[in-house]
């Protein structure tokens, strides 16, 4: 049996609903429709040279691929409220940190947290990890990828508002 704990990503409860949300669209009526539309090529004649049979399965196989993404995620999800403005690292947090003498900002999470543009690291991830349960002005150290320490000093967290 595998520990699920150390798997899990933490989200706001807005982000939860949204994503059971998606999940209850793709699953019944996204469904349905993607089903419409394979029988509805199908039924244009010889399948090795329909181009809209073959669209419509790369299209189911997409859909029931974010099927299984979001049933995952929102089985282990840790849900919480949007953490405390404390001055403490976790996740829902966006985190400024100077690393390498230039500033950079990310939110600390799961990437489906918010939709937008923004930087997003997993507290599993090695800078995730490093700044979780830091305070503003402390500075932490991970293992980057190509084995060498990086040092990262926080500069500033503020809870999500997504």
């Amino acid at each position: 049996m595998t520990d699920t704990a150390n798997q899990a990503s933490y989200l706001t409860q807005a982000a939860h609903d949204r994503l059971k949300a998606e999940l209850e669209e793709l699953s019944g009526p996204g469904r349905t429709e993607i089903a419409k539309k394979i029988e509805a090529a199908r039924e244009e004649g010889d399948l090795k040279e329909n181009g809209g049979y073959h669209a419509a399965k790369e299209e189911q196989g997409k859909m029931e691929a974010r099927i299984r993404q979001l049933t995952q995620l929102l089985e282990t999800a840790t849900i919480g409220e949007t953490p405390a403005d404390d001055g403490v690292v976790e996740p829902g947090m966006v985190v400024t940190v100077d690393m390498f003498g230039d500033e950079e900002t990310f939110l600390l999470g799961s990437r489906e947290i918010t939709d937008d543009t923004m930087q997003v690291y997993s507290e599993k991830s090695p800078i995730g990890a490093a700044v979780n349960g830091a305070k503003v002005g402390d500075t932490v150290s991970y293992e980057a990828p190509n084995g060498k320490q990086i040092e990262v000093k926080v500069l500033a967290t503020t809870p999500y508002q997504g």
